[in-house]
């Protein structure tokens, strides 16, 4: 079981990208999915989430400029990202709370998708 993730690259700041993150292997169901992000010299910080139901959370930094969602038939997230600043440059991870066996349930992360905004 992995979360594959895609979409990032290089924009000038006011563009737009769009994040994907897809499980893939054989899983029994997917709860909470989220998108975290590390810029160089920082700490891991959290960007936004998205419960099984659809209820959404997003760091202050990007209210109103990231939308996160999912298509559950496809066990996929995505993160688009509006309105992109310098500041937003970061590698972005996947996360994702995963039920890998009927009574068991896991987080796990993609490998990181660079986004980089230039000004």
């Amino acid at each position: 079981v992995q979360l594959v993730e895609s979409g990032g690259g290089l924009v000038q700041a006011g563009g737009s990208l769009r994040l994907s993150c897809a499980v893939s292997g054989s899983i029994f169901g997917v709860n909470r999915m989220g998108w975290y992000r590390q810029a160089p010299g920082n700490q891991r910080e959290f960007v936004a989430s998205i419960t099984g139901e659809g209820t959404t959370n997003y760091a202050d930094s990007v209210k109103g400029r990231f939308t996160i969602s999912r298509d559950s038939a496809k066990n996929t997230a995505f993160l688009q990202m509006n309105t992109l600043k310098p500041e937003d440059t970061a590698v972005y991870y996947c996360s994702a709370n995963l039920r890998t066996l009927p009574t068991l349930w896991y987080d796990y992360w993609g490998q990181g998708t660079q986004v980089t905004v230039s000004s």
